[in-house]
């Protein structure tokens, strides 16, 4: 295959950022894609570096004032490289190397690819969405399903290497991908239900489990190796040895579990989540012990288990995990139902997961077989940016614009503001954070990079000509920060729209970026 110019992805990516429309979308990518000559293209269309984060700071980048070049010339394997080099310099005198780098390799960059580079060494390519338009991408050109392409995608968890199987193996290469222990697999996720009985109703013979307040883990043992992951696929089994120790004495010689963990009052309640969290990169790993509860078994002693039925799986779950499978009832009846969401409230938990027990593990998919049911509407959204306080509030970050995940791969559409809900604690916390991550600052307040979410609880949405997606938030108010999730994570705008008293069809205009939108309330 041809060496692909820089400026090829550059304007690929552009094309793709200036329609609204999926098939546009998918035809752009895949026409690049077949001439794949590095896995690099994949990685910087959906706007990550290869290497992931190379260490080159939101300030680094945007002071380089660097003239630049008056041609096309730069290839993808060059830039791909040289981020490579970049994040490899270590010791003395390597904050100048990697200055002296970045500088030569924006000077071969035109203006247009200058403008990439910075917003793809700080993040602001990343629409997670892009994702999925991604892998049906890589299916036309390779001609190849798109289900294969994601079984694939979900087993081996990069799609780089999803992509390089596609365009050079087709479809035989795609089923080569198998489970393996040690491998985080992409979490199956769970829609809204709109009641318990509809989702009953819908799913027919179920397991009704306590939806709890914490963190998504997933363990892999083989032998006495144990390997512990968050829902983002990150490992952090150097920070919970009470959770590697816990499945290392599981009555099994391999495992693959899928569950929460949290920390627990001395009577049992949930602590709150941030304290959790705050586990994952702890110094002093014992200070605050966490308690895991499983709901779901992927494989068990040589087994893979993702495509066998959920009452199947949760036998072999119950043979290894013991006390620590999460409470619910299997087969529950309507009033079994009604019973488990009165335990798990009066536990202090969020409400239940309603699962289809026929239902196969349908990894990184959010589909209708497994619900939640909770008593509040609460939605995990991307903050866009955040205005100052008033009043006693003065001096602070407060109140919040929040965006909508576009299923299609665009931008992040706003949805509506809130500074409710915030203990002082977290405004000071809210203003020293969201000012690391600013990338325009006005009389009013700031504009933000679309890394954070935040989730909210709201009493539902209305029509709203005011945001460019047609509808808003109604009384929403701040829960909590979700440092467990990125924007790939973010509910969608069609998520919002499902909260309209009545269907209302999207809007043809574009999206509408909050700086556009100046008439601000005040606290």
């Amino acid at each position: 295959m041809d060496d692909v110019l820089f400026t090829e992805v550059v304007e690929t990516s552009e094309t793709v950022a200036g329609t609204r429309s999926r098939l546009a979308k998918v035809a752009a990518l895949a026409a690049l894609l077949k001439r794949l000559d590095t896995p690099a293209v994949v990685s910087f269309l959906v706007g990550v570096p290869s290497q992931g984060r190379i260490g080159a700071g939101w300030r680094t980048v945007q002071d380089l004032d660097v003239p630049p070049a008056g041609g096309e010339s730069l290839t993808v394997v060059e830039v791909d490289e040289a981020l490579g080099a970049y994040g490899e310099f270590s010791g003395k005198g390597s904050a100048q190397r990697r200055s002296d780098l970045l500088a030569a390799l924006f000077g071969r960059a035109t203006a247009a690819e200058q403008g990439f580079l910075r917003r793809l060494l700080t993040g602001e390519l990343r629409q997670g969405a892009l994702e999925g338009v991604m892998l049906d991408a890589i299916a036309s050109a390779a001609d190849v399903p798109a289900p294969s392409v994601r079984r694939a995608f979900m087993l081996s968890g990069s799609l780089t290497d999803t992509a390089v199987a596609a365009l050079h193996g087709g479809e035989e290469e795609l089923s080569a991908f198998r489970l393996v222990v040690g491998r985080p697999v992409r979490p199956m996720l769970a829609s809204p239900a709109e009641s318990l009985p509809e989702a009953l109703a819908e799913l027919g013979s179920v397991v009704v489990e306590h939806k709890l307040d914490g963190a998504r883990i997933q363990v892999h043992r083989q032998g006495s190796d144990v390997h512990v992951f968050t829902r983002t696929l990150r490992e952090i089994t150097a920070t919970v040895p009470e959770l590697v120790d816990l499945v290392r004495a599981m009555p099994c010689t391999s495992v693959v579990l899928d569950g929460e963990t949290l920390a627990l009052t001395d009577d049992g309640k949930p602590r709150p989540f941030q304290e959790t969290m705050s586990r994952f990169g702890a110094q002093d790993v014992r200070e605050l012990l966490l308690s895991p509860f499983f709901f779901d078994c992927l494989h068990l002693d040589g087994h893979d288990l993702l495509d066998t039925p959920l009452r199947d799986r949760l036998t072999a779950l119950r043979t290894v995990a013991g006390v620590h499978v999460i409470p619910g009832v299997v087969e529950a009846t309507e009033e079994q139902a009604a019973s488990v969401v009165d335990q798990a409230l009066a536990a202090g938990h969020e409400g239940v997961m309603v699962k289809a027990l026929d239902s196969p593990y349908a990894a990184g998919r959010r589909g209708r077989a497994w619900q939640k049911v909770k008593p509040v509407h609460t939605l995990d959204l991307v903050v866009l940016g955040v205005e100052w306080g008033s009043g006693r509030r003065s001096g602070k970050l407060s109140n919040l614009h929040l965006g909508a995940r576009d299923p299609d791969g665009g931008p992040p559409i706003m949805v509506g503001k809130t500074f409710k809900g915030m203990t002082d604690e977290l405004l000071d916390w809210q203003t020293r954070e969201l000012a690391t991550i600013a990338v325009e600052e006005h009389r009013w307040g700031i504009l933000v990079r679309p890394t954070m979410v935040i989730e909210i609880e709201l009493d539902g949405a209305q029509v709203s000509p005011r945001y460019a997606g047609g509808v808003a938030l109604r009384f929403a108010r701040v829960l909590r920060y979700r440092p467990d999730k990125d924007p790939t994570d973010a509910d969608t705008i069609d998520a919002v729209r499902a909260l309209l008293p009545t269907p209302t069809p999207p809007p043809q205009s574009q999206n509408q970026n909050p700086s556009q939108n100046p008439n601000q309330p005040t606290d």
